[in-house]
């Protein structure tokens, strides 16, 4: 680890106020040595996985990390804090300080020394020996070295695991922790049996401190324990049989467990990485409470499910189940519409009367081309409805819930429900597999549940409720609301464009614009003139954004830090190809002035697309799909409105704020200044 951290790279008398400030005096570190090559985008990174969770963990640890392109090769900065920061933890401000730096491709060596000090910050005596420490060298050399007192107990050697089980290079350098715990010596009575699952969105550290803390607890628990790390060093399944023969799972994990089927039938204990971190024992014992009442889990919640739990309830996890089987429909619908959009290109509208091709097919013609492009499509399109159904119930009940969602999806087709009747198909699907698992069942009965009995009970339920019950009043409001779209004309079109194009251009990619997004596609499964004009506006609504920024930074490039004038050049590209996600850098630094500016151009756009009735049946693909757009020209015409009226907006705005200060060239640096949204960025020489 000594080329990872060095006496200039810790700070043992840190005295920022705030975890941003604490990122940014040990990340100056790292850019004055070269290991950040663009230190405000690193922060913006650091500060983006911070907002997924707090990385401040009990005991006074602050553990910034983070994956970043402005990394040149994994790194790590020390700073102790006379008076604590507030890093998130439940415990109180932290006096360590550890900011973790990896670029995005680091090789799996250097993660595994990474995780090494992750799983070492678990240890009192280490961190004792670090608030104690006198020197930046002596800590350089602690930190990089073995630690200054012995670490907590090992494992005893006599349970080890088979050969074939064990990666090479001990329990340290191994990519899965696999290390047996507590097991007793003698062969009377069978210690219980635990594996765990430890994940985290970086993998850095969260994954490997969460694997070392239950590891302890195991311990001192006298329970035999296995972990696999699922992070950044890459990972090493459990064996099949120590699997097989565990008594129970824990799952401390905050991105989706890989290949979670394994683990089927086993009493499970599901929580997010901090608390495999902070609460060891406690899930622990929960596990061993549940194999001793029996109760097995033939499924847990999946990550779209536990999405917003605690923070967020029902509303947010609705959303995140809905958006789940939008995610999977997109696809068909792109290769389905532009099949057919190509197919009315190549041989006109009146393709769709062409006989099957299977039937009457003509090398040499155009139209049978056409008709062959046009009935792919035509099939692709069928599967929009159970695909989205499908999806939904997976989301809510992970696999056992596909069946019942494609089911359920087909009746909606059958029964012309259309898009809303499958997402109430895939919401009532994936609610009947929840309520089965909810039950107790015999222990005969558990192995086939995920296979047999939850899509039987599923499929059949689902089915009942949509032919019977919900499926016609469903399919009456989907005609009503098919009807309205294709009487769609004049004011109510314009004020429709405005509504979409605010909606598009409020959180660039976030919940209001996926909702806009999601109404347009959802036309798409009963496409008419009215649901064309519908995703033709929304889709110029969103390229507004990132066209306009990069408009702003070529025109008036001094209003922009210098990694905005760089993020400008990407988003040429970005919105040109309808990647709303392109302006998010420049909202997040200035959003008073970007996100209003945006949503004024976005409206400006879905009115004047709505206006002009330009169509579109292709739900993606940017300016690249122009040929296929009804009213081309003038469509461009109303993204290049839009384009100007945001740019125009955002100069002005920022030129307000900026009048008195003199221009910046773009090679040099400008002078520190106080505020922080004013710095231009800092390039560390190498």
């Amino acid at each position: 680890m000594s080329v990872m951290i060095t006496p200039e790279l810790v700070d043992l008398d840190l005295s920022a106020d705030s975890k941003e400030a604490a990122a940014r005096a040990l990340a100056e570190r790292m850019a004055e040595r070269g290991w950040v090559t663009d230190l405000d985008g690193f922060l913006a990174d650091v500060a983006a996985r911070e907002a997924q969770m707090p990385t401040g963990l009990e005991g006074g640890i602050g553990i910034p990390h983070c994956r970043s392109a402005h990394v040149t090769a994994p790194t790590l900065a020390f700073g102790r804090s006379p008076s604590g920061i507030d890093f998130g933890a439940p415990d109180g401000p932290a006096d360590l300080v550890f900011l973790i730096a990896a670029p995005t491709g680091a090789d799996d060596a250097h993660l595994s020394i990474l995780s090494t000090l992750a799983r070492r910050l678990m240890q009192p005596a280490f961190t004792a020996a670090l608030r104690a420490i006198a020197t930046p060298s002596e800590a350089a050399a602690l930190i990089a070295g073995e630690p200054a007192a012995p670490a907590a107990p090992a494992a005893p050697a006599a349970p080890a695991a088979p050969a074939d089980s064990a990666p090479p290079g001990g329990p340290e350098a191994e990519p899965a922790a696999s290390a047996r715990a507590g097991a007793g010596e003698g062969p009377a009575e069978q210690p219980f049996r635990v594996v765990a699952v430890t994940s985290c969105p970086t993998g850095i550290a969260h994954t490997y401190m969460a694997a070392e803390a239950l590891q302890q607890a195991a311990t001192e628990a006298g329970i035999d324990l296995r972990v696999e790390t699922q992070g950044s060093a890459g990972f090493t399944r459990l064996a099949a049989e120590d699997i097989a023969s565990a008594d129970a799972v824990v799952f401390a994990h905050d991105v989706p467990v890989r290949d979670r089927a394994r683990f089927a039938g086993k009493p499970t204990v599901d929580t997010g990485v901090k608390a495999g971190i902070n609460r060891p024992a406690e899930l622990l014992a929960e596990a061993r409470d549940k194999a001793a009442r029996g109760e097995v889990a033939d499924h847990a919640p999946t990550p779209v499910e536990r999405a917003g739990e605690e923070a967020e309830g029902y509303g947010a996890r609705l959303r995140t189940w809905l958006m789940s089987g939008v995610s999977y429909m997109v696809p068909f619908v792109a290769a389905g519409g532009l099949l057919i959009a190509l197919a009315f290109a190549i041989g006109g509208y009146e393709i769709n009367t062409a006989p099957s091709v299977a039937e009457h097919f003509v090398w040499t013609e155009s139209a049978s081309w056409a008709a062959l492009l046009f009935q792919t499509g035509g099939l692709a399109f069928g599967f929009l409805v159970p695909v989205l159904a499908g999806y939904i119930a997976y989301g809510m009940a992970d696999r056992p819930g596909l069946v019942p969602g494609f089911v359920g999806g087909a009746v909606a087709l059958t029964i012309n429900a259309g898009f809303l009747g499958g997402l109430i198909a895939g919401l009532l699907a994936g609610g009947t597999v929840l309520a089965v698992q909810r039950l107790r069942i015999p222990t005969a009965l558990r192995g086939i549940m995920p296979v047999v009995v939850l899509p039987l009970i599923g499929s059949a339920v689902t089915a009942f409720l949509m032919f019977l019950v919900v499926g016609k009043p469903v399919a009456s409001l989907q005609q009503a609301l098919t009807d309205w779209l294709s009487g769609l004309s004049g004011a109510n079109a314009v004020i429709l464009g405005v509504i979409l194009g605010l909606m598009m251009c409020f959180d660039l990619g976030g919940p209001l614009n996926k909702v806009a997004y999601a109404f347009a596609i959802g036309g798409l499964a009963t496409p008419n003139e009215g649901s064309l004009k519908v995703m033709a506006a929304v889709m110029a609504a969103g390229m507004v954004p990132p066209l306009a920024m990069a408009l702003a930074t070529t025109v008036r490039g001094r209003l922009f830090s210098k990694t905005e004038r760089e993020n400008g050049k990407a988003a040429w590209f970005l919105g040109a190809s309808f990647i709303s996600e392109g302006a998010i850098p420049f909202a997040a630094a200035d959003p008073l002035r970007v996100i209003p500016a945006s949503m004024a151009g976005g409206a400006v756009t879905g009115a004047l697309s709505m206006a002009f009735e330009c169509t579109l049946r292709a739900p993606h693909g940017g300016i690249f799909v122009i040929p296929l757009i009804g009213n081309p020209l003038l469509y461009l015409v109303a993204i290049a409105a839009g384009t100007a009226t945001t740019a125009g907006l955002v100069v002005l705005l920022k030129g307000l704020r900026k009048q008195p200060e003199p221009p910046v060239p773009a090679t040099e640096h400008p002078a520190p200044s106080a505020e922080p949204a004013d710095r231009t960025g800092i390039t560390a020489a190498a």
